[in-house]
């Protein structure tokens, strides 16, 4: 089971480095540092646009954002090991999964687009549960549309409320952080890895297969 954004492609880069635009663009100087802590799910939460004043037009801000989001996005490429795990998984007959907290258009739009949207028996997003990560409900979701129990699968992620749900749903868990999740505490997980260029499918059926 695969998380979406920041393990198979770098969106929450993105995400920042549209902002950081925005930011550049009206001459208010950005804290990089405030937004790696509040993007990709950390438990830290502010309002991004405070510095640009009481009165300043959040609705156009918000705007000017998205296009620079939408047209950054359209560049981003697999991250490394991605494709090579997902190739090493069909070969092996193993069925696989997407468990994001994004949507449905979001996650198959960038799938579909990168030519992957087939390579998974499953997709599951925020609209499909009650209760988003860090709670198990997608993990949970994914297991019964499968057909497996928790023990029986192993889920990638890239930080703390991810690996949190999948571990709490019973799944062994993968942590592949990236340049923003980083700070996150991964205590909890069964292995961490530079990137999913790490893994191999041998190596996940001797760890994991059992």
């Amino acid at each position: 089971m695969f998380d979406f954004d920041g393990l198979i492609i770098d969106t929450e880069g993105v995400l920042i480095d549209s902002y950081a635009a925005v930011y550049d663009a009206h001459g208010v100087p950005f804290n990089r540092d405030e937004f790696i802590r509040s993007v990709g799910g950390a438990e830290y939460t502010f309002d991004p646009w405070h510095p640009f004043g009481r009165t300043a037009d959040r609705a156009a801000l918000e705007n000017e954002r998205t296009r620079h989001n939408r047209q950054r996005g359209l560049n981003l490429a697999p991250l490394p090991g991605v494709v090579a795990l997902l190739d090493a998984a069909r070969s092996a007959g193993l069925r696989v999964g997407v468990a994001s907290n994004s949507g449905h258009p979001h996650v198959e739009g960038h799938l579909l687009r990168l030519g992957l949207l087939d390579r998974f028996a499953f997709v599951g997003c925020r609209e499909d549960v009650a209760n988003p990560k860090p709670e198990p409900d997608l993990y949970r979701l994914a297991l019964a549309s499968l057909g497996l129990r928790g023990s029986e699968a192993v889920a990638f992620e890239d930080s703390r409320p991810g690996s949190l749900a999948a571990k709490r749903a019973g799944l062994w868990v993968v942590a592949a952080p990236n340049d923003v999740t980083a700070h996150h505490d991964f205590g909890h997980v069964d292995l961490k890895v530079g990137s999913l260029a790490e893994v191999t499918v041998p190596d996940l059926l001797t760890r994991f297969g059992r």
